[in-house]
C-alpha cells in the first residue's frame, strides 16, 4: 500500500468543518490502496473542540503531531480573554470591530503572512526533513488548506525530495469573501499572490472544492495552470447518518424525541451564522406567519447550533421569535446530525459577499444526507444554486427578496420528502466517492512523477 503524508492544521479533538474532510477522506483512503499519515500541531488554538470526532479515526492510523506557535496568546492577553478560552470564528473579520480587533486584524494581516501559522513553517519541514532523511517514505504529499501555511510546508518537502504532492483548497486563498476586508498593504498583496501563485504553479494536482473555484484558479493570469485543477467537492459520510453501528447518533435522536412534541414545526440551522451571513428578511417573513396563524406559533421551534451572532439573535427577537427560538451552541457532530434528520426545514445562509458564488459548503452535502428540504440565501446563480436544482433538495433565495423568501417558505414547509432519484443524484456526494477521486488522483502523480 502506497504512503501519503497529508498536512492539515485541523484534527480531531477540533470540531467545525474544517476538520471534516481529511478526517473523513483519511478514513476512506485505505480502501483506495493509499495509507494516510497524518501531520498536525500538537497545541493549535481552536474554535471548537469536539472529542467525538476521534471514533471516525481509523485504529492505526499514524499521527505525528510537533507543538506550534501562533501569536493567538498575545491577542488573548490583549483582549482579556483567559489561557485555554477558545477563539471565536473570524475573530479578526467581523463587520464590527473594536480597537484592539482592528489593530488585530491589521497585525495579522500585514505581519503574519500566509496566515497566523506561518511560524510553523520552518521547523515543520526541519521536522519532517529529518524523518525522511532518516528512511521515513512517503509515496506523495497533500496539504490541505486554510490555512496556507499548509501548503508552503508540503512546496518545500515537494522541493527537496521531489516528492508528488496534492494542494487540497477546502476554501480559495486571494479570492475568499473577508479577503478584501482584512486591510492589507500592497506589499502583503503582492506577498499574497506570488505565494498563491506559487502553490499553483509548483504543485503536481490542485484539488478545489467547487466549478467556480476552479475556474477562478484557471482563468486569467492563472490560465497557465488549467490542466492541473480537479473538483473534489466536499460531502458527507453515509455512517453518520445511520444509527445502527453509531450509538452517539442513537442517542441524540432518542433525545431528541423527549424533548419534541411529534407535531412541533423544526427549522434547524447548524454551523457558524455570523452577521454577515444572518438571513434578516426571513426572520421577518417567519414573524409575520406566526402573527396571522396562531397555530403555527404553537408548533414552530427554531434550533441554532454552532455559532449564532449575536445579531442574529436579536434579529429574532425583534420578529417576535424568541419564545419559538433555542441556540444549542456548541454539540458534538452526531447530535448535530440528529437534529439535521429531525428538522422540517434546514437553513443554509451562505455570506453577504460576491464571492459567496464559488462556495459548496460541506453543510449542504450533510443536509442533502438527512432528506430534508433546505432553504438557502445568497447568489441565484452560483454553485450552490445549481446544486439545489441538481438534487431537487431546496431552494435559494436573494437575501433581499421578501417575495421569494415568503413563496419558498410555504413551498418547502408542504413539500414532500426528495424523490429517490435526487437522493441517488446525491450519492455521488458521498466522502467514500471523494476519497476515491482523491486516491485516483495521487495515482496519477505518482505514475507521472516515474515517467
Amino acid at each position: 500500500m502506497k504512503r501519503v503524508l497529508v498536512i492539515t492544521y485541523y484534527w480531531p479533538p477540533s470540531g467545525g468543518s474544517g476538520v471534516q474532510r481529511w478526517l473523513k477522506t483519511s478514513k476512506y483512503l485505505p480502501e483506495n490502496g493509499w495509507e494516510p499519515v497524518i501531520y498536525t500541531p500538537l497545541n493549535p488554538d481552536l474554535n471548537s473542540v469536539d472529542q467525538s470526532l476521534s471514533r471516525d479515526v481509523p485504529p492505526g492510523l499514524k499521527v505525528i503531531k510537533r507543538k506550534i506557535t501562533e501569536p493567538y496568546g498575545f491577542y488573548k492577553l490583549l483582549s482579556g480573554k483567559k489561557k485555554g478560552e477558545l477563539l471565536q470564528a473570524n475573530m479578526v473579520v467581523g463587520q464590527k470591530k473594536g480597537f484592539i480587533q482592528r489593530v488585530s486584524g491589521y497585525i495579522r494581516a500585514n505581519w503574519f503572512i500566509p496566515d497566523p501559522r506561518c511560524w510553523w513553517i520552518g521547523p515543520s519541514v526541519r521536522f519532517l526533513s529529518k524523518r525522511i532523511r532518516s528512511g521515513e517514505g512517503f509515496d506523495a504529499v497533500v496539504s490541505t488548506g486554510p490555512p496556507h501555511s499548509m501548503h508552503l510546508i508540503a512546496m518545500a518537502l515537494h522541493k527537496r525530495f521531489n516528492i508528488p504532492w496534492l494542494a487540497d483548497f477546502r476554501d480559495p486563498w486571494t479570492k475568499i469573501f473577508y479577503f478584501k476586508h482584512l486591510g492589507l498593504s500592497q506589499k502583503s498583496l503582492r506577498k499574497h499572490k506570488a505565494l498563491e501563485r506559487s502553490v499553483l504553479e509548483q504543485a503536481d494536482r490542485v484539488a478545489v472544492v467547487s466549478s467556480q473555484m476552479k475556474e477562478d484558479f484557471s482563468t486569467g493570469e492563472y490560465s497557465d495552470f488549467a490542466g492541473k485543477i480537479t473538483v473534489i467537492p466536499n460531502g458527507y459520510d453515509p455512517a453518520d447518518f445511520s444509527s445502527e453501528n453509531n450509538p452517539e447518533l442513537a442517542s441524540a435522536e432518542q433525545q431528541i424525541k423527549t424533548v419534541l412534541d411529534a407535531g412541533m414545526f423544526v427549522v434547524v440551522h447548524t454551523g457558524l451564522m455570523p452577521e454577515s451571513a444572518n438571513p434578516d428578511m426571513f426572520w421577518k417573513v417567519l414573524g409575520d406567519e406566526v402573527k396571522s396563524n396562531p397555530e403555527l406559533g404553537k408548533k414552530l421551534m427554531i434550533v441554532t447550533m454552532g455559532q449564532t451572532c449575536r445579531s442574529v439573535v436579536e434579529c429574532i427577537a425583534e420578529n417576535g421569535l424568541s419564545d419559538n427560538f433555542k441556540d444549542l451552541g456548541y454539540v458534538p457532530h452526531a447530535t448535530s446530525v440528529a437534529w439535521q434528520k429531525r428538522a422540517d426545514l434546514l437553513l443554509l445562509p451562505l455570506r453577504k459577499e460576491i464571492e459567496s458564488k464559488a462556495i459548496l459548503t460541506g453543510k449542504f452535502f450533510e443536509y442533502l444526507a438527512s432528506g430534508n428540504r433546505i432553504l438557502a440565501f445568497g447568489p441565484t446563480d452560483g454553485n450552490l444554486a445549481l446544486e439545489l436544482r441538481n438534487t431537487g433538495s431546496g431552494t435559494i433565495c436573494r437575501f433581499d427578496d421578501i417575495d421569494s423568501i415568503r413563496k419558498a417558505f410555504m413551498e418547502l414547509s408542504h413539500a414532500a420528502a426528495p424523490t429517490a432519484q435526487q437522493m441517488e443524484y446525491g450519492k455521488q456526494y458521498s466522502r467514500i466517492a471523494g476519497a476515491a477521486s482523491f486516491a485516483e488522483n495521487l495515482n496519477q502523480i505518482t505514475k507521472e512523477n516515474k515517467i
